[in-house]
């Protein structure tokens, strides 16, 4: 090869630059081979930094640039410099020239350039610098950086941490989107900025969802690959070290990532479980081709405990109260448990159907209530219990994520948060309210039929309670379940209710009465039937037994342990006689509210209700057999039948008059219905059958209010077109008129006796005007008769026989209230003449009144014989009845009659 011609220095550099300047990389190699001494490597990679166009791309100076740095530069063969460009200049012009020469330095613009990086290490930095900035070539500055990997960790520092991450998000993962920063100002930016720009696009888009653990895995991950992003600070709990020394590492940067996840766990769960599903952790990072690079050993504990403890977070964080959700949660804590090297059931559906043991956990690492605040606070800290990585925080959350599930598949909608309060603040009343929620819900599901449905069911609410775990009395206060404070009697009772409101009583026999082992005591199991059945009885809404609800009323499932002969079980047996016997009726208390049973349970006066069924059914009055044991089997249930305020449950020693005065009401009640629907004779009937016959005293503190007045209204009732006809006769008056006033005098009389004295003026002024109405009407009777009489006369006509003499008195075969009227004449009587009256006939009168038998010895003396004789002739059926009526009125009312009832005979003389 031909030597060059000899160059000054001056016009060496100057032709260097322009060589530089047209790229001509080829003569400024050979230039720089013969002009070693003045182009040195410093110079020249200052002249290719300011002169070399940044658009030309690496490789075609970077063969170059690395023999400069092996000091091998060698000049082409047979390849004449071409010095065209100074030839014209002397020495003094290129001096001068070179010295208007404004090279850029090989000097540090950031903390990735320092005093002690090399000109090689610089010119590389500063050339990818420029090359971003001023040609937008970052993607090019690989194939810059690449060879020189081995040349200095700096390099390969900056090409990992700054160079790729940038690279990535902006031309690889996310092109579409236009950068935001350049190289240098992405570089300088402050670290938890930098990784939030990086994460910037992560998961905004359904399709980048199975891109989330490539984000993690190619731009925080190589991000982390600088030292000068790691802070060390003392620890603060001396479990690290024993020494006061000890330091903690951490990353800024890395926290905003972990923060970053924790909050997509709180917004949008299902991205933190792809991004946790997707990447294995600090370990797995994706760097480029030919690098090998490792953190420190502190710092990979760190990374890998604060990856998992965020994994853990974001499952406490997950809001969704679904099952989706909570199987997400329990895939993340399958996959910390995986890859701490523990075991777990990958599958929650399938770890709900075995419903492992969890042994307790210690007081003192979870302190009970203490540990709710963990839930909410501080969650990636490292004192954090809940979260710190280790067997016993992802038990304890793999329980409860369990315990939502099962709870949340149940129809009651639980996250893991809700859970964890349940566990930890063991509240009583908020795990009861729980309880009953789920019971509540299981008896709606329609799988509520089948026996396989209520077993299952059961071990997950005993699994629920204690977790699976045998109690241990020592651990009081310890973290158990999350009805763990509930008692397991408590639950096993809930559980039997709804077995008996399921229908399912061959099940609940097999359970609770059947076992070897009892888990409820024949009490509990006696106390939960009458309860349920109460229950049943309250929400059925049809009276009928044999349909609905009141069909579930079963007192008789457990035959060895409720027996009939409990008061309680009989209470109900006669309760729910009574309800079906108000089946067969229409009733309705109020308007557009038919009638349900607890209605009749409640009621402060159920006999009323027996009133509201014969004002709404027509002659239902005459069913009153079926209504004096409707009201029979209310006194048996204990409903509020005594007229004594506040007495619910009646005593057995006033049960019995409580029955006669429910009874007495009952056949009141039927009597004025009978006489509001104009059946006079059906209200008579039950006067003289049911009030007339009774002597019973009324129980003391009950007033009956109700016999003396139905007897009075039916003495009071007046015969009308629309009356009912009588059915027959017997031997009472053909005239119904007469008929009729001799019944309400009946009915009058016996309203006497049973009247209390403050109401027997009332009942006597009606009974005299009946009175006086019936004289009237058989005088009126007896004038028809006589001039029908004296029509007919047979002596008026032609060739009759002589009749009897009228002068004689021949009694009739037939005695008719116009004979008797015609026997004699007899005005309406005063209150005082009936007193008399009474006197002197009583013990001749209704035997059956037991107070008249004491009357008779204080009557006034007959005067003669032959009265006695004709009074005995002339004594009529009025006379009795009212010599019947003033017999009680002696006793009742002596005091206005002057009379002494028990004085003897011989006295009165």
């Amino acid at each position: 090869m031909a030597a060059p011609p000899p160059l000054g220095p001056a016009k060496v550099v100057l032709l260097a630059v322009h060589f530089a300047t047209q790229a001509d990389i080829d003569s400024l190699s050979s230039l720089t081979a013969h002009h070693a001494t003045v182009l040195r490597q410093d110079l020249v990679l200052r002249i290719l930094l300011t002169h070399l166009p940044e658009t030309i791309k690496p490789d075609v100076y970077v063969p170059f640039v690395l023999a400069l740095a092996m000091d091998e530069a060698q000049p082409p063969p047979d390849r004449p410099l071409d010095t065209t460009a100074v030839d014209s200049l002397s020495d003094d012009q290129a001096s001068k020239k070179v010295k208007k020469l404004r090279l850029l330095q090989l000097s540090g613009l950031n903390d990735a350039i320092n005093e002690e990086t090399d000109s090689l290490t610089s010119f590389l930095l500063l050339r990818g610098y420029r090359m971003d900035e001023e040609a937008g070539m970052l993607s090019q500055l690989p194939d810059l950086l690449t060879p020189f990997l081995q040349h200095s960790p700096a390099i390969q520092t900056w090409l990992v941490s700054t160079v790729l991450p940038l690279l990535r998000r902006n031309y690889e993962y996310y092109p579409q989107k236009p950068a935001r920063y350049s190289l240098l100002e992405f570089q300088n930016l402050p670290d938890r900025t930098a990784v939030d720009y990086l994460l910037a696009e992560t998961g905004l888009s359904e399709d980048g969802h199975g891109l989330l653990g490539r984000d993690f895995s190619g731009l925080v991950g190589p991000w982390l690959y600088n030292d000068n992003r790691w802070k060390q600070e003392p620890a603060v709990d001396v479990s690290f070290s024993e020494s006061n020394a000890a330091m903690v590492m951490s990353c800024p940067g890395w926290e905003k990532a972990l923060e970053w996840l924790v909050l997509q766990a709180s917004k949008s769960w299902r991205i933190a479980l792809k991004t946790i599903e997707q990447w294995d952790g600090p370990e797995y990072i994706d760097l480029i081709d030919d690098v090998n690079m490792w953190f420190q050993e502190p710092q990979q504990r760190y990374l890998d405990a604060s990856y998992a403890q965020a994994a853990l977070a974001s499952a406490y964080l997950i809001p969704e109260a679904t099952t989706d959700a909570l199987e997400g949660a329990y895939k993340i804590c399958s996959k910390i448990a995986s890859l701490m090297d523990q075991y777990s059931d990958e599958n929650l559906q399938s770890a709900a159907s075995v419903l492992s043991p969890i042994p307790e956990f210690d007081n003192n690492t979870f302190p009970g209530a203490k540990t709710s605040t963990y839930m909410r606070n501080n969650l990636l800290k490292a004192s954090n219990p809940l979260t710190s990585p280790n067997s016993g925080s992802i038990s304890l959350l793999m329980a409860l994520v369990l315990s939502a599930f099962l709870l949340t598949r149940a129809g009651v909608p639980c996250t893991v948060r809700r859970a964890g309060d349940l566990a930890f603040i063991q509240d009583p009343r908020e795990q009861k309210g729980e309880l009953i929620r789920l019971i509540r819900n299981l008896s709606a599901n329609p799988s509520k039929t089948d026996d396989a449905y209520w077993i299952r069911a059961r071990n997950e609410i005993l699994w629920l309670h204690h977790w699976g775990s045998a109690y241990s009395p020592s651990a009081v206060g310890a973290i158990r379940g999350v009805f763990g404070t509930v008692s397991a009697e408590y639950i096993e009772m809930e559980i039997l209710k709804a077995l008996l409101s399921s229908s399912r009583y061959i099940l609940a026999r097999s359970l609770y009465e059947d076992a070897p082992e009892r888990p409820l005591s024949a009490n509990s199991v006696q106390s939960t039937v009458q309860n349920s059945a109460l229950a049943a009885f309250d929400n059925a809404s049809n009276p009928n037994r044999s349909r609905g609800g009141l069909k579930r009323c079963r007192i008789n499932a457990f035959p060895k342990t409720v027996g009939k002969e409990l008061l309680s079980i009989t209470r109900i047996e006669a309760l729910l006689k009574a309800t079906h016997a108000l089946s067969d009726y229409r009733l309705v208390l109020k308007q557009g509210e038919p009638f349900s049973p607890v209605v009749l349970r409640v009621h402060s006066d159920p006999i009323s209700i027996i009133e509201k069924v014969l004002e709404q059914n027509a002659k239902a009055y005459t069913r009153l057999q079926e209504f004096l044991e409707l009201g029979n089997n209310m006194i048996s249930a204990g409903l509020p039948t005594s007229t004594q305020p506040g007495k619910r449950f009646p005593a057995a020693a006033v049960q019995d008059a409580d029955r006669l005065n429910t009874e007495k009401r009952i056949v009141a009640m039927c009597i004025e219905a009978a006489l509001k629907e104009d059946d006079f004779e059906t209200a008579y009937s039950y006067v003289v059958s049911r009030l007339g016959t009774s002597t019973s005293t009324t129980p003391e503190g009950c007033d009956d209010e109700w016999s003396w007045k139905a007897a009075l209204d039916a003495g009071k009732s007046v015969r009308t077109e629309t009356s009912q006809k009588p059915t027959h006769l017997g031997t009472a008056s053909g005239n119904p008129e007469i008929r009729h006033l001799e019944q309400r005098i009946e009915c009058l009389a016996t309203a006497l006796r049973i009247a209390p004295p403050s109401q027997l003026q009332e009942v006597l002024k009606t009974f005299r005007r009946c009175e006086e109405q019936l004289d009237f009407a058989i005088k009126e009777e007896a004038a028809k008769e006589d001039a029908w009489d004296a029509a007919g006369d047979l002596r008026n006509l032609p060739g009759a026989f002589d009749g009897p003499d009228p002068d004689k008195a021949h009694p009739s075969r037939n005695i008719t209230a116009s004979a008797a009227a015609r026997q004699a004449d007899e005005s309406p009587m005063s209150l005082f003449d009936l007193s008399r009256a009474t006197a002197r006939v009583a013990s001749k009168n209704f035997t059956a009144l037991s107070n008249l038998q004491g009357m008779a010895q204080g009557t006034t003396q007959p005067q003669s014989t032959e009265e006695d004789d004709q009074d005995h002739q002339r004594m009529r059926k009025r006379d009795q009845l009212r010599e019947a009526a003033t017999g009680t009125l002696v006793s009742g009312v002596g005091w206005l009659l002057g009379a002494s009832v028990n004085r003897p005979a011989n006295d009165e003389k």
